[in-house]
């Protein structure tokens, strides 16, 4: 039974790294760019998910802070709720979801799309309403997730992130940011300590 489950454990790491190579395949470069030059031009950031997406748009968030994107993340249930008065038009909404089609974030982009608001989605399904309806969409390719049952939110989290983590990426080249700039706002920690050792 140990070797089993040891086993499957394993096994994690290559259906991730499958997927995050097949996102890479499936992931439109002009989409990205797009993506990249919104970001780098918006007053503010918002993100947006459920589940283990949202979990995923909550790291973003904090990706886009430490290049000093001013972003935060914007909870589904609370931004129905007068939330979504902290996007104003030419803001950047980044919404999340494998499917497409998650009811809290399709009444998330008809608001911002009414304000102006830029919609990046990220999804795998193409044909659903968010790809469908955002200004900007970033394919994702989720082989399968991670446990027996291909049922939790495991290799799409992981291929989420990583979609985001090569957001920030190429932000760090296009806006030209620099190692010192991040030093100043990340004094704490290993990282802190090591950047402003003078």
């Amino acid at each position: 039974m140990m070797d089993c489950a040891l086993d499957q454990a394993f096994d994690a790491f290559k259906i991730e790294a499958e997927s995050i190579l097949e996102t890479m395949k499936v992931l439109d470069r002009t989409e990205m760019q797009r993506a990249v030059e919104a970001l780098a031009s918006a007053e503010r950031i918002a993100a947006a998910g459920c589940g283990h997406s949202g979990i995923a748009c909550r790291h973003f968030a904090h990706l886009m802070c430490c290049v000093e994107r001013p972003a935060r993340f914007l909870s589904p249930a609370e931004a129905v709720h007068g939330g979504l008065g902290y996007m104003k038009k030419g803001d950047v909404m980044v919404l999340a979801s494998r499917g497409g089609k998650t009811d809290e974030l399709l009444t998330i982009l008809d608001v911002c799309k009414t304000k102006g608001v830029t919609i990046i989605g990220v999804t795998e399904n193409l044909s659903s309403p968010l790809a469908t309806e955002a200004d900007i969409v970033l394919a994702m390719k989720v082989t399968k997730e991670c446990d027996k049952y291909n049922c939790q939110g495991t290799t799409s989290f992981a291929v989420t992130c990583a979609i985001f983590d090569a957001l920030q990426t190429a932000l760090v080249e296009y806006t030209g940011y620099q190692k010192m700039d991040f030093a100043l706002i990340h004094p704490g920690g290993a990282v802190g300590k090591r950047l402003n050792n003078k």
